[in-house]
């Protein structure tokens, strides 16, 4: 895990923002960092002056370890840094170090929201009264909070391998951001009917991870065996505000309460998009399915899903938690299909993953899976 040379300094921050300042600054008033507009999904209400310092923000939400804390600032430091960089009229290449910085920041802020860690509690905790755990078996924010950024250092270099690419906005409609802005997503098993039920994870074969990093720019991270995008250099440009629509759409699937639209979009055009996304929102992120070992072939073990642990009798089970993602309703025309693209599968649980992940996995060969475009 990246962290700041030298000792640590006290932590004496009590509100811990798990969305930072230094991200909510372009989409506030003046990029000043002090008043942003916040549209509420729930009341459909636009505040034109919410304060930034409390926006997405719990009393020591990451609780009180001082390293941690560092850490985090550390990285928040260098996107920050990144960022102002990216934003110059005269950057014309995405450097590989800045698109290291932002996949990094992507994944960190991806694992860390309070919408992800009460999924994680969510979760955890009805898998705990579905096996009959007591209740030492809960879950609480703080924890998962801790858990999450564990998972970040152990898994910091797991979209690493995905092409990255700025996008710049050239219309007149600005992009969006939430309280839940690092999206992950894959068109691929959206679009295709037979992955389609399957969950995905940050390993799978066709994710997309997406981070709106201003009101006209967008970065994004992509397979490269199943997507094409065309750009220069790294940076792409659309002038169609049918692609502006549909990324700001996975910012109105994605989020837990609050929008932050920037100073240019009017209330009408807010509401209409959050009204013509609010069918494709989920109510559940998660779903738990139990499984009763059905036979033994060899050293592999089958089970079958049933209804649950009272379903039938059984002597061995298993319980799989499947995300749920929402399905968009529309994609980006610049966002196309690589010809012959493809994924790695095995026939195993592990799924359809990208040839990144196959190094050095154990059990059957993998071959390739086309995408059929």
């Amino acid at each position: 895990m990246w962290r700041p040379k030298g000792s640590y300094p006290l932590v004496t921050n009590k509100n811990q923002h798990f969305v930072p300042r230094c991200y909510l600054r372009p989409f506030s008033h003046g990029e000043k960092g002090k008043s942003i507009r916040l549209f509420n999904i729930d009341s459909e209400r636009l505040v034109e002056n919410a304060a930034v310092k409390h926006q997405c923000t719990g009393a020591y939400f990451y609780g009180d370890d001082e390293k941690l804390e560092a850490a985090i600032q550390f990285m928040e430091q260098a996107y920050a840094s990144t960022l102002r960089r990216v934003r110059e009229p005269s950057y014309r290449k995405l450097l590989p170090k800045d698109a290291l910085v932002l996949k990094r920041f992507w994944l960190l802020q991806y694992i860390r929201t309070e919408a992800a860690s009460k999924r994680a509690v969510e979760m955890n905790n009805q898998l705990g009264e579905l096996v009959g755990a007591d209740t030492s078996f809960r879950l609480e924010i703080r924890e998962a909070v801790l858990i999450a950024m564990h998972t970040f250092a152990d898994q910091m270099q797991a979209i690493d391998d995905l092409r990255p690419c700025l996008v710049k906005n050239s219309t007149n409609r600005p992009f969006i951001t939430s309280d839940d802005p690092a999206v992950l997503t894959n068109k691929w098993f959206k679009s295709d009917q037979k992955h389609r039920r399957q969950s995905f994870g940050l390993g799978t074969a066709g994710v997309l991870a997406v981070l709106p990093l201003s009101e006209n720019a967008m970065f994004i991270a992509y397979d490269k065996d199943v997507y094409a995008i065309s750009k220069n250099a790294g940076i792409a440009s659309t002038k169609r505000l049918d692609d502006v629509r549909a990324l700001n759409q996975l910012q109105f699937l994605a989020c837990r309460a609050n929008i932050y639209p920037g100073v240019a979009n009017c209330p009408q055009a807010l509401s209409e998009e959050f009204r013509a996304s609010k069918n494709n929102r989920l109510a559940d992120r998660h779903v738990l399915h139990y499984s009763v070992l059905d036979r033994v072939e060899g050293e592999y073990k089958r089970y079958r899903v049933v209804d649950g642990p009272d379903a039938e009798d059984h002597r061995e089970a298993l319980v799989h938690s499947q995300i749920l993602f929402p399905n968009p309703s529309v994609w980006p025309v610049f966002l196309g299909w690589r010809r012959k693209g493809f994924g790695m599968a095995n026939g195993t649980g592990v799924g359809v993953v990208r040839q990144s992940q196959t190094i050095g996995h154990r059990g059957p060969l993998f071959e390739k899976w086309y995408t059929g475009h």
